[in-house]
């Protein structure tokens, strides 16, 4: 194996002048740094990472905390975390945590010393509670959770007005009985689009039926089993809202295996507008956030931390929701064009995200 002896020896310099070179000093000339850098691509030296981090104080990683890693959501965050990482050449040390919270503290204490800083997704948990035990001076930046008061960046979706949105659709359409694929209890988007659907049926003037609201947990199953239920109410509702794309596909799946037409019989919106939906047979009406903006936008906001070796001063971001308007709730059916509708909060992309301060 090279080392850096090696370079040095054969370079003619110090060892110093060679790690300089490596770890991007300034106090080297430039016809130096080019022989030692010639060196080393000659004789395949390759930096010893951990060596260079504890003089640099710096890992060039980013770790990312997840919920699961499993399905088109996560996985469109992610691209957006690792292409802003690697435009600032950061890698990605990735992990999840199941919304179990031994798992996720365990998860954020194997980070300690090996990343430059945090991006976080806990949704279900109490954040702020599990990063008291980091250094505060690692900066995170948060995800769709729950944060109060602590000195962290929070980015998040407009839940509320996105659902709102979807379901003032669906009424204008001529629905009244709209049921809804909730997510799992104690989730904070899963709250949040929860309580925009109750807030544009109360609007229209419709009390719904506690048998309407059919939990979920965010997985196509979940939204398969909902179907089930969903089934047995009698009258049937004539649209159904699921939280997320994921659990609309599944409830699409169940509605058609029953022999039911969509939307002939039954109306069927979703929530993200993951790249899937757009492809599905008929494709799914959804609330379109920006995910991978997400994950581009968390990432700039944590570089910027990282430069200043702080957390960020506890700004909010809401990035905008917009409602997709495919054949699945029916508009197409009903004379009206597909068509992309601006819902409470649509604005842009990242880069036009609304900043204020969290208040809830």
């Amino acid at each position: 194996m090279i080392t850096i002896k090696d370079v040095a020896r054969e370079a003619g310099v110090s060892v110093a002048t060679v790690s300089r070179v490596y770890t991007g000093a300034d106090r080297v000339s430039e016809p130096t740094r080019l022989r030692v850098r010639e060196v080393g691509s000659r004789l395949g030296y390759s930096p010893h990472g951990a060596a260079r981090s504890l003089i640099t104080r710096k890992t060039s990683t980013i770790g990312v905390l997840l919920p699961d890693l499993y399905g088109e959501f996560f996985s469109e965050v992610i691209r957006g975390i690792d292409q802003a990482a690697q435009r600032a050449g950061y890698h990605l040390l990735v992990s999840s945590a199941h919304e179990q919270s031994e798992t996720f503290e365990a998860a954020l204490r194997s980070m300690r010393g090996r990343v430059d800083g945090l991006i976080v997704m806990s949704p279900g948990l109490d954040a702020g509670t599990a990063l008291a035990g980091l250094p505060p001076s690692l900066p995170v930046v948060l995800l769709n959770s729950a944060v109060h008061g602590e000195r962290i960046d929070s980015i998040g979706f407009a839940n509320f007005e996105g659902a709102q949105a979807m379901v003032r659709h669906l009424v204008g359409l001529g629905h009244r009985r709209i049921a809804i694929i909730t997510g799992a209890d104690g989730n904070v988007d899963a709250a949040e689009r929860t309580r925009g659907y109750r807030a544009a049926l109360a609007e229209a003037g419709i009390d719904p039926e506690a048998r309407w609201v059919i939990s979920g947990d965010f997985s196509e199953s979940s939204g398969y089993a909902a179907a089930v239920e969903l089934l047995e109410i009698r009258p049937r509702p004539g649209a159904v809202f699921a939280t997320n794309d994921s659990m609309a596909i599944g409830a699409l799946s169940r509605l058609r295996e029953a022999g039911l037409e969509i939307p002939g019989d039954i109306a069927v919106a979703g929530f993200d507008d993951i790249p899937m939906a757009r492809y599905m047979n008929p494709p799914l009406t959804s609330v379109h956030v920006d995910i991978s903006a997400l994950g581009e936008l968390a990432t700039e906001r944590l570089l910027a931390g990282i430069e200043r070796r702080e957390r960020g001063p506890g700004r909010h971001a809401t990035l905008p929701a917009t409602l997709m308007i495919r054949e699945s709730c029916g508009a197409r059916a009903r004379g009206a064009p597909g068509r992309k509708l601006q819902g409470a909060g649509a604005g842009g992309p990242a880069a036009r995200a609304t900043h204020n301060r969290r208040k809830r």
